[in-house]
């Protein structure tokens, strides 16, 4: 089975590229962030002449998670269950189903924008709320994976210049602390495992000609259970698909289980 996560910021701007990139990636369940629409102007027609199912959550031209499968679409969680509002509402960055027997989450963690901002408490906030989610299902035994961008770098290795970061968010001890929590819930980080490559970054700004000279971060990620870990057998970052007129400014990262 291979399973994917890809912030596509913005599904309607990209979805000529999805769509070809579902069809010659051969993927069977994607995770999608930021798909910035309502659930109404989510399409649903055009994935499912690919053959593919989809979960929505989304309210709206910011945020938004989907799943979509083709492999089945069963169990569906929609939201992250007791997790913090941001200004009064309930932001819509996560859902989760069982696809293929693997239950797997989509997630888009918040920003945190500065780290003197009230968004950057409510990130940890929500941190804290998804490694209680996600808890029981981690140490069970059915594979079982939390996806997305996770606006956390994990290391200094997963950012082109640390220095550029210091005192910023996307780095701070206590964001790298909501990482390590959820490893002591039972998962871990997949990708440095299994990537046969130095510096696989996910994520290019648009401005600086950022991705020609691969100015670049990890954030977005994949965290398994031991299940999960050991049914990867390879896992890649798609970067050609960040390339040229209409991508977005993430790469699909791509994982293969035999399950």
């Amino acid at each position: 089975m291979r399973i994917a996560t890809y912030n596509v910021n913005s599904i309607t701007a990209r979805l000529p590229r999805l769509l070809a990139w579902l069809e010659s990636s051969g993927t069977d369940v994607l995770c999608i962030q930021e798909t910035k629409c309502s659930a109404e102007q989510f399409p649903h027609a055009e994935l499912r002449e690919l053959g593919y199912e989809a979960a929505v959550n989304a309210t709206g031209r910011w945020n938004g998670v989907a799943l979509l499968s083709r492999v089945g679409l069963d169990d569906v969680v929609t939201g992250l269950p007791d997790g913090p509002d941001y200004e009064g509402v309930q932001e819509p960055r996560a859902i989760s189903a069982t696809c293929g027997g693997v239950r797997l989450w989509s997630v888009y963690v918040p920003n945190g924008r500065e780290v003197e901002h009230d968004h950057y408490g409510y990130k940890l906030d929500w941190f804290r709320a998804l490694t209680t989610a996600v808890a029981e299902d981690a140490a069970g035994e059915r594979p079982f994976a939390v996806l997305g961008d996770f606006n956390v770098a994990p290391t200094d290795e997963d950012v082109w210049d640390p220095s550029l970061f210091v005192g910023a968010t996307h780095v701070t001890p206590a964001e790298r602390a909501a990482l390590t929590a959820l490893q002591a819930a039972g998962l871990s980080d997949v990708l440095p495992r299994a990537l046969k490559y130095d510096r696989p970054y996910t994520f290019w700004d648009y401005r600086m000609l950022a991705f020609p000279k691969n100015k670049g971060m990890r954030i977005d990620l994949v965290y398994g259970n031991e299940a999960f870990g050991k049914a990867v057998k390879d896992a890649y970052v798609d970067r050609d698909e960040r390339k040229g007129k209409g991508a977005s400014d993430h790469a699909p990262v791509v994982v293969d289980l035999e399950v």
